[in-house]
Order: structure tokens, then sequence, then C-alpha cells
């Protein structure tokens, strides 16, 4: 008789010693070095399990991606896609001020929460099912990529492709706080705006200058100003010159822009290009980057998914709820492609890309198992179960 997978035997102590290279392992977007050390360890992992593993190279100066078809007779046909980024926020030398530790039951560590966590639990739930022989009815593929923190200007292809073979696909980028799975997904632009004055001493000829720093603090306030409910503008990064006794002719700075439908979306593009001017003592230059397109909530394929791992949390004796979610995920690629996609099924926690990013649980049943990784196990094996449920559903 085949062994039913969510009786399968996890282990809290034992998946957070198998995480703990992974976090210790840092890999910050920008430093392609980085992350292709991360990649290697995945590679690995992924090997152990029998998967045939293929190294992607990167493009645009970033690192590399790593697809494995795992085991199964049909290995090579669509069937679920389990997609996840091994990319961080955090720089390299961030592991001295927030190491991996445990504090009862809490997990500290850079990227833990996104998303090397929920990634890794995948991976064990897959290690766990083929040590069992137990078959899932569709074929398993893995898909790790490396600039999700960036907006994917490098992968987006890759998984758009990848994605379009597949019947369901799976994220688990952290769980929203109430545990929500996520089925839909604001519309997300970047842009890099860059002021140009006229430069002089700042003391001896400060009349002469025109401070490309001032221009842009006056546009910090002005775009900020544009969020509303619904339509939010962010001025998440500035950089401008190089000598405090010099009038900077040369500021530069990036923006975020998150909306709630694609109509909102595209007015603030509007207003943010309107900023642009050719003209005056100092000129500022707006160009619109990387785009994530809006995820509809309430896809037939996605809400077929729901249907069936609520049934499945239900039985297993917990609620499992779903949102529509702004901080923008590979998922906004698959979703607005109208592909059936469950987000947001990785492990709970707080402080994500801060100094303070951890995941939390509580331990049940009176032993030392971390209710978070079981609960998120079972989510995880419930996504599998539930795609190849909703397959057959919609067969019939």
């Amino acid at each position: 008789m085949t062994q039913d997978p969510l009786t399968l035997p996890f282990d809290a102590d034992e998946m957070l010693e198998g995480l703990r290279p992974w976090i210790e392992t840092e890999s910050p977007t920008f430093d392609a070095a980085a992350v292709n050390r991360m990649m290697d360890l995945v590679q690995h992992d992924l090997a152990t399990l029998g998967a045939r593993v293929e190294r992607i190279p990167g493009r645009m100066g970033l690192g590399d991606s790593v697809r494995a078809t795992m085991p199964h007779p049909r290995a090579g046909e669509g069937g679920i896609l389990l997609l996840g980024h091994m990319d961080t926020v955090h720089p390299i030398g961030t592991l001295q001020t927030l190491p991996f530790r445990r504090d009862g039951d809490i997990c500290h560590g850079p990227g833990l929460m996104d998303m090397k966590g929920g990634n890794y639990v995948y991976l064990d739930a897959l290690r766990k099912i083929l040590a069992a022989g137990i078959e899932t009815p569709l074929p398993v593929t893995v898909l790790f990529t490396p600039d999700e923190e960036i907006g994917t200007p490098s992968a987006r292809e890759l998984i758009e492709a990848e994605a379009q073979r597949h019947k369901f696909i799976l994220v688990p980028e952290p769980a929203c706080p109430d545990g929500s799975a996520v089925i839909g997904r604001y519309a997300i632009a970047r842009f890099n705006l860059e002021a140009r004055g006229t430069p002089s001493h700042a003391s001896w000829a400060l009349s002469e200058g025109r401070s490309a720093i001032a221009e842009m603090a006056g546009k910090v306030a002005e775009i900020e100003a544009f969020t509303t409910e619904d339509c939010s503008f962010s001025v998440g990064v500035i950089h401008g010159g190089q000598w405090v006794n010099c009038v900077s002719s040369v500021c530069d700075a990036e923006v975020l822009s998150m909306a709630k439908t694609q109509g909102l979306l595209d007015e603030g593009v509007r207003r943010m290009l309107d900023l642009n001017t050719d003209g005056g003592d100092v000129r500022l230059a707006v160009r619109r980057g990387v785009t994530r397109p809006l995820w509809q909530e309430g896809q037939p394929g996605t809400m077929a998914m729901l249907d069936v791992a609520r049934g499945i949390a239900s039985e297993i004796g917990f609620d499992l709820p779903a949102c529509s979610a702004g901080g923008g995920s590979d998922g906004n690629f698959t979703g607005a492609l109208g592909l059936a996609t469950l987000d947001s099924i990785g492990v709970r926690g707080k402080g994500l890309h801060t100094l303070d990013e951890h995941i939390e649980g509580r331990l049940e049943y009176g032993d030392s198992k971390a209710a978070w990784v079981r609960e998120a196990i079972r989510q995880r094996l419930q996504r599998e179960r539930a795609a190849d449920a909703s397959e057959e559903r919609l067969v019939e």
C-alpha cells in the first residue's frame, strides 16, 4: 500500500540543519559570483535526489538559473513547476549582523524568509516523497532563478517559457501574515531618475552651481505624494555627490510603483514620465524600468487549485485563506499568462528585507517539531495533490 504523503516523517531540527548552509551562503542579486555559489549548493542537493539538473547561464551580468527534472516515469513532460528565487537583498557580510541562529521557536538569517526557507521545504518534501517510493501523479520540475529581487530582468523569459509547459505552478514565497495563499498580485513598475545640474565650489562660487541633489529632494516629496490607497510610489534608492565642498551636478534615484489595477499603473506611469524636463537649470530624465504585469485574481485554473487545496487543508485540520496581494513575485508572470498559480505558500515570519528577518512558529503535539515547518510541508504536499486532483477534475 502506498504511504500517504501527509504521514511522512518530517523533522524540524533536521530541516533547519539542512537549511543552514543555504542561509550561510550569502547571495545578493548584484553579486553574480555569490549567487552562483548558492546555485552550486542547490545543484548538488537536487542531484542527490536523482534529478536531471541543468545549469542555465545568467545574462546581464547576473547569476545562473538551475532547472531540475525530478525522477518520474514521464519526466520531462509538463506537470507541476516549483518556482523560486535564490537571490536576496542582503549584501555580503550581513551574516556578521544577522547570523543564522535559533531562539526558541524563532529562527533568524538573511534570506531565510524570502525565500530560501520556502524553497528548502519544497526540496525536503520531494526528498521524503522520493525516499518513500511515492510517485506523484504528475511529473515535477524545479526552477530556481537569480534575480527576482530586482524585478527578474534576466530570467523572466526563461520563467515564462518554462511555465507554459506546465499545468500548475507553485511559488513558495513567504506566506502572508495570516497564512493566506496568494491568488493574484498587483502590477508593479520601476523607474530610474537622473537629475543633472551645474557643478561649482560649494563656498567660493555657490551661486554659480545648480544642485542636482536639491532638485531630486524636491521630486522625492512630489513623487511620494502621488501615493493613494490603490497605487503607491516609493523612492527607495538615491545616489548623489562625491565631495561635501562641491555643488553636485549629478543625482540618481530609483522609484517603485505598485497598483491594484493595470489602469492605475498606466496612469502612474504617465505621471512619472510627465516629470521629464529638458530645459531649466536642472534637467530631470525619467526612464521606465522593469515591470511586473497585473495578475488578476479569480482565474479559473488558480481557483480550481485553491478549492482542492482548501479541501485537503480542511481534512488535515486547518484553514487556508487566500487573497490578492502586493509585493511582486515571479508569480506575476505566470499568473498574468493565465496559468494556474498558487503563490506565497512558503514559511511564515517577519522582517523580510531587514536585519531582523526571521521565521516563526509554535510547538504542537508536545514535541520539538515547529508548527511552521509542519504546516509549510503540508501546504506544499497539498499543492502537489491539489494540482493533480484539480487536473483530474478539470478533465472530467
